[in-house]
C-alpha cells in the first residue's frame, strides 16, 4: 500500500541518520583507494559522503515518500464510440536493473523511487564506491525488516566487473528494464548490447 512505502521510505531516511558514522567510515575507504590510485579532486568531490550530504540525501528519501503514489494513477481515459472505456493506468516496472557510476547518493535516490513507484530493483554501482554502496544497502535493507515489504527488494549488485555487467544487460526475462545513469559512453555501452529493455537517459550537461 501507498501507506506502507511511505513508512518504509521514513524509516530508511532515520537509518540513514542514526548510521551516518557507519556510512562516513565505509566511505573514507572508498575515498582513500581513490586517493591511492591518483583519482582527480573532481572525480573524489562526487563519491565522497560528508555527514551534511547524507543528511541530504535522508531528506531525499523524505522528499519522495511525501510525493502522491503514482501506482494506480489514471493518466488518460477515453471512451470509444461504440461505448468501450479505455483508461491509461500507472503501474510497477517490475525489477529494475539501475547501472551507474561514482555517485553513491545515486545508490539511495534509486531505491527511495523504486519503492515509492512499487518496484524492486537491482543496483550496480561502480567500483570505486563499492564499500560505500555496500553500507548503505545494507541499512536500507535492514530498515525495511518487519514492514512487510521484502528486503530483496533492493538488492546490490557486488560484482562491479565488465563480465558482470554484461551478464545483467542479458537478463530478459529476470530484469523488466534497466536504467543507465553516467556518461555518453555507459550509456552508449548498455543501449546497445543490452537485451533487456532499456529507458536511456541523457549524459547531461555541467556548466562552470
Amino acid at each position: 500500500s501507498a501507506e506502507a512505502k511511505n513508512d518504509a521510505l521514513m524509516r530508511i531516511a532515520d537509518a540513514l541518520i542514526a548510521h551516518t558514522d557507519e556510512i562516513a567510515e565505509a566511505n573514507r575507504a572508498d575515498v582513500l583507494r581513490a586517493r591511492e590510485a591518483g583519482t582527480s579532486d573532481a572525480m573524489i568531490d562526487r563519491l565522497t559522503l560528508s555527514p551534511e550530504r547524507i543528511l541530504s540525501v535522508a531528506e531525499g528519501v523524505r522528499s519522495v515518500a511525501l510525493l502522491d503514489d503514482p501506482v494506480g494513477e489514471t493518466v488518460e481515459k477515453t471512451v470509444r464510440p461504440n461505448g468501450m472505456t479505455i483508461e491509461k493506468v500507472r503501474v510497477p516496472l517490475g525489477v529494475i536493473g539501475m547501472i551507474y557510476e561514482a555517485r553513491p547518493n545515486v545508490t539511495v535516490d534509486s531505491a527511495a523511487l523504486a519503492l515509492k513507484s512499487g518496484n524492486a530493483i537491482l543496483l550496480r554501482g561502480s567500483s570505486s564506491a563499492l564499500s560505500s554502496n555496500e553500507k548503505l544497502v545494507q541499512i536500507m535493507r535492514d530498515a525495511l525488516d518487519g514492514l512487510g515489504i521484502d528486503a530483496n527488494a533492493v538488492c546490490l549488485i557486488d560484482d562491479t566487473s565488465r563480465r558482470g555487467t554484461t551478464e545483467l544487460m542479458g537478463m530478459r526475462g529476470l530484469v523488466d528494464v534497466l536504467i543507465p545513469r553516467g556518461g555518453k559512453g555507459l550509456i552508449r555501452s548498455v543501449v546497445e548490447n543490452a537485451s533487456v529493455p532499456v529507458i536511456e537517459t541523457g549524459a547531461g550537461n555541467c556548466h562552470l
